[in-house]
């Protein structure tokens, strides 16, 4: 029987700037220590997915034991660097179009098929999946319909971890 709960965790801190693209950010020191207490609680024996983003990854330890998979990248956008991000970004989780943005239809469909190979892979293990805020909300909103998409994004910590009840279609914060 498959498993029917996943923890998703939104990655830690990560050390950001106009540098390099948010994609290629690594984590902050502040961001290691907060993922190192964070790894201490997980379930034993999880089956540990990231997506493909450094952030991500390394939250879960950065290890090879950590798969990465890009269907749980963060959406993909051309947003701007010097202020409006979070507006834009609650906009778009809550529903609004912007140009240059991924479809909210294919971040989900690219996030579900994820969960659901996933979880066959992991043979009734726990499934950890380290992924983004948006991408998380977008997926929550559609698989189990979160009632404020936005609010639930804006409350999102680095780290934050949610346990997902695939068959109750419920999401309560694991800590």
């Amino acid at each position: 029987m498959m498993l029917a709960t996943v923890t998703l965790i939104r990655h830690a801190m990560p050390a950001f700037g106009p540098d390099a693209p948010p994609h290629a950010w690594d984590l902050s020191a502040e961001g290691h220590a907060a993922a190192r207490r964070l790894i201490a609680v997980l379930p034993p024996h999880a089956c540990l997915v990231s997506s493909a983003e450094p952030k991500a990854w390394q939250t879960l330890g950065g290890g090879d034991e950590v798969v990465r998979d890009r269907r749980f990248n963060e959406v993909v956008r051309v947003e701007p660097w010097d202020g409006g991000f979070r507006e834009l970004r609650r906009a778009y989780v809550e529903g609004a179009d912007h140009p240059e943005w991924e479809p909210r239809s294919e971040v989900v469909e690219r996030f579900d098929a994820g969960i659901a190979d996933h979880l066959e892979h992991a043979e009734g293990r726990p499934l950890v999946v380290a992924t983004h805020g948006m991408a998380m909300t977008l997926w929550l909103t559609t698989r189990i319909g979160l009632g404020d998409p936005g609010a639930f994004w804006a409350d999102l910590r680095f780290p934050d971890a949610h346990v997902v009840d695939l068959a109750a279609h419920t999401v309560r914060r694991a800590r």
